[in-house]
């Protein structure tokens, strides 16, 4: 069996707690797993990437603060390595005079999708704002149908899991989750295969750990997927997308406690 030498951490839902805190579990308690879970990797030797739908910047704070110098950023739109860029945005162009964001904004879908799902789709405030690739929505839709609402320009929607935060006009939902709106090259799995291809990473020698259908989608490259409880706690229709997944697996915990379980259960398996 192949040593672990990366991890793929998600962060909101997964590595963090609430209120987006290293320090707190799922309910607001106290606890220090998540940081353990990094610190049982770095005494390993194991690298940690941070793989999620926030902006560039945030990103880089947030693996400077555990000491990588590797992340995913805006839902796989872009990777950084030893502080270069790598993009995969399709016929988006990073270097041109508008942004990503604004490229995406002139195609029209995001008004498209923002007048068809009146009442069921609304950006993610504040989140939304200053970001250079994703649109940011919340809401309740189906995913393909607005796929194929947007029609041929390039993108996708990504499902990245559910959030707390809604307006009073999404009140009435059962539950809310947060969107991305990207070019279609773009996947966290695609990201995290790219990044393995650069460090010279064997499937085996890997796993990833979050919580929403789009990271699930990173079992397709890893040697391991993990779900932290919480995922299926809070969606119980991810038992449906685990079927048929060999190797995937849930943790008995949530949060950063799960991704701790996760961490030191691949360690003492000797696996990835």
């Amino acid at each position: 069996m192949a040593p672990l030498r990366c991890a793929y951490l998600d962060l909101d839902g997964t590595l963090l707690g609430r209120g987006a805190s290293l320090v707190h579990d799922g309910e607001g308690r106290p606890s220090l797993l998540g940081v353990r879970a990094v610190e049982a990797c770095l005494r390993a030797d194991v690298e940690v990437v941070l793989v999620s739908g926030r902006r560039a910047a945030q990103m880089a704070e947030d693996s400077r603060l555990l000491g990588q110098r590797a992340y995913v950023f805006e839902a796989g739109a872009g990777l950084v390595v030893d502080g270069d860029t790598y993009w995969s945005t399709g016929a988006f162009d990073p270097e041109g005079a508008h942004t990503i964001h604004d490229q995406i904004e002139d195609t029209g879908a995001p008004a498209l999708l923002l007048d068809h799902y009146a009442g069921r789709l609304e950006y993610h405030e504040p989140w939304h704002r200053n970001r250079q690739v994703s649109h940011l929505f919340r809401g309740l839709l189906d995913v393909a149908e607005a796929d194929a609402l947007i029609g041929h320009r390039g993108l996708r929607l990504v499902d990245n899991g559910v959030v707390h935060r809604r307006s009073p006009a999404l009140a009435d939902l059962p539950q809310v989750r947060a969107y991305h709106l990207v070019p279609a090259d773009a996947s966290k799995a695609g990201a995290v295969a790219r990044h393995m291809r650069m460090r010279g990473l064997g499937a085996e020698e890997t796993i990833a750990v979050g919580d929403s259908r789009e990271d699930l989608r990173m079992h397709q490259v890893t040697g391991t997927f993990w779900f932290v409880a919480n995922a299926l706690q809070r969606d119980p229709t991810l038992h449906t997308a685990l079927a048929g997944v060999p190797n995937a697996r849930v943790a008995e915990a949530s949060h950063g406690a799960g991704v701790y379980e996760a961490i030191v259960t691949t360690l003492a398996e000797g696996r990835g």
